[in-house]
């Protein structure tokens, strides 16, 4: 641009970058230039004279091309999405792109490109989900009914050095990353098998109330028939947090089947004005969109138990017609006596799945509160209990001794009160065995919740930590895998069940294995986290790829200076058998830390 007239035109651009691209030169300096020399080779280049765009520049990691159709370029990046998950389902050295791509205004300087039109596709690109497409709203309008691609929206962000609020659209090819947000929808290259019986998920009401402050209600109201619904054995029942991930969030029910892997889809709304409270309901068959069952349901407040009855019964009715009574009468729970304290409940769920440290506090003083108004009311200790447990698992938060206390005797009140709830049952097993170190007893817990509840995911995750530390570990590994099975999109249930499957693979000497579910959670979870990387280290060696597990020996002292053995070794200490500890010994040794 160095004189005369500035040359503009409109220009459908797409930025595209490697997921996780330090950490994989990090890992793998050669390998990793030598694999993306033959992706773009066999890939990416081909896709993009195939769709007629012009790669305009590119970086070690990434590349910014343009096209004259936002069809084009849109149809361009889902097909290298597309082998790019076929080339990772086989590949040794997994390799994940973002692609953004914007439609606007570009200036034209010789053979490079700058202005808003750029920057935006740059920013979307950032925001995107690795193995995903991410489209501005300017190139959503441009391909809307031209493709036969799903776009989700994503609502509008604030995208960096931007001015204004960019509207997303996001559709993803690839398989389970949430990198980015724990909470955020996933889609797979290929839909999960349906499991051998009818199969549902619920996903969030829409509060209807008018209230922003009432979205707990009709949370609470969802979760209780995902509890009710899941005590049947003769259905398949996917978890509370994965069908969350779509609160919020305009979706397309085959879609929503597809990634969860389900036949049906419950959808509803709840409206609470007064004393008055109405639910309604769709059941919708997933792969052919059919609408098997609508209603709605009014009544008093105090009778909202006997809707979510009315509701779980119409669904079940719909589904599998012959199920008993019996079942139906034993799929209710068990209420508290003072709707007061069932509203403090409420809140306090909604609090904690926040997961920071203020919304757990608030969780804890809200279950409290709850107790104080209903003595007998059995979950409010389990969430009390909980709450306390999240803080030091999930967000480590070490906990004083009176907390650890407290947490134990909260569980154990609620066990008193109900011994038949596999919510219960499965929250006792996880903190009785991680809290006081009870293993035995968890493993019994979580059984016993499995057989009254066997779509309950979190009974799966106890059971499964249980059975590793008692050196148990294909019946681990059998737990943490159903455990993802049943609540495939949780972020946090996905960080347990993948931390436990590497290390239970790698406790038991399956090094392929174990670098496998390792490195994913390295890739989707936390590339540093400590124990991950102790693994792949140890995995390495034993394969004999001594220059990589050095590569990972000095990147985790880079990472971790002050770890010592005695650190590590306190990480593991609930194995018991001394065999296993022997063998912490010897996973320890390989990363070569001082004592």
């Amino acid at each position: 641009m160095t004189g005369g007239r500035v040359e503009r035109r409109l220009a459908a651009v797409l930025a595209a970058d490697v997921a996780g691209y330090s950490r994989l030169m990090g890992a793998d300096e050669v390998g990793t230039l030598a694999a993306l020399k033959m992706l773009r080779r066999e890939i990416i280049d081909p896709a993009i004279n195939t769709h007629k765009g012009r790669i305009v520049k590119t970086t070690g990691d990434g590349m910014l091309v343009d096209f004259a159709s936002a069809v084009d370029a849109v149809t361009c990046a889902m097909a290298v999405q597309e082998k790019m998950a076929e080339h990772n389902d086989n590949a040794a050295l997994k390799i994940a792109f973002r692609i953004g791509i914007n439609v606007g205004d570009i200036i034209i300087d010789g053979d490079d490109i700058f202005g808003d039109g750029v920057n935006i596709a740059a920013r979307v690109e950032n925001e995107c989900e690795p193995g995903s497409v991410y489209l501005s709203g300017s190139a959503f309008d441009h391909i809307r009914g031209k493709t036969n691609f799903a776009f989700e929206d994503l609502g509008e962000k604030a995208l960096k050095n931007i001015d204004r609020p960019v509207r997303l659209y996001g559709s993803r090819i690839g398989p389970a990353t949430p990198s980015k947000s724990p909470k955020s929808p996933v889609a797979r290259s290929q839909p999960l098998p349906l499991p051998d019986k009818p199969s549902i998920a619920v996903l969030p009401f829409q509060n209807m109330s008018g209230d922003p402050n009432q979205e707990y209600f009709a949370d609470g109201i969802v979760e209780d028939i995902i509890t009710a619904l899941s005590r049947f054995k003769s259905l398949f029942v996917i978890s509370r947090n994965s069908s969350f991930t779509y609160k919020g969030k305009v979706v397309e029910i085959k879609q929503v089947g597809r990634e969860l892997g389900v036949r049906y889809i419950l959808e509803g709304s709840v409206r609470k004005a007064g004393g008055q409270v109405r639910i309604t309901g769709q059941l919708t068959e997933a792969s052919s969109g059919a609408n098997l069952w609508a209603n709605k349901f009014d009544a008093p407040i105090e009778d909202v138990f006997e809707m979510q009855d009315s509701v779980t019964r119409s669904v079940v009715g719909a589904i599998a017609p012959r199920l008993l009574e019996a079942e139906l009468e034993a799929a209710r729970r068990k209420r508290p006596n003072d709707l007061r304290s069932y509203d403090h409940y409420l809140r306090g769920l909604s609090h904690l799945h926040e997961f920071t440290p203020v919304s757990c506090a608030r969780a804890h003083l809200e279950a409290l509160r709850a107790i104080e108004l209903d003595p007998n009311f059995a979950s409010a200790y389990g969430l009390a209990a909980f709450s306390l447990y999240v803080r030091k698992s999930n967000l480590g938060q070490e906990l004083s001794e009176a907390e650890t206390t407290e947490a134990v005797e909260l569980i154990e009140s609620a066990l008193e009160l109900d011994h038949d709830d596999a919510v219960l049952l499965a929250t006792a097993s996880i903190i009785l065995a991680n809290i006081a170190d009870e293993f035995e007893r968890g493993l019994v817990l979580a059984n016993r919740a499995i057989a009254l509840n066997p779509n309950a995911a979190g009974a799966y995750t106890a059971k499964g930590w249980s059975c590793l530390f008692l050196g148990e570990f294909d019946d681990a590994l059998e737990a943490f895998t159903a455990a993802i099975r049943l609540n495939p999109l949780d972020g946090w249930s996905l960080r347990g069940a993948l931390r436990g499957l590497a290390s239970s693979c790698s406790m038991s000497r399956r090094y392929v294995e174990a670098l496998r579910w390792a490195d994913q959670f390295l890739l989707e979870i936390d590339p540093k986290d400590l124990l991950a990387l102790l693994i792949v280290c140890d995995a390495k060696l034993k394969l004999g790829q001594l220059d990589e597990a050095r590569n990972i020996a000095d990147k985790f002292r880079k990472l971790h200076p002050r770890a010592t053995v005695g650190l590590l070794r306190a990480a593991y200490r609930h194995f018991r058998r001394p065999d296993d500890l022997a063998r912490v010994d010897e996973v320890i040794a390989s990363i070569g830390l001082p004592e």
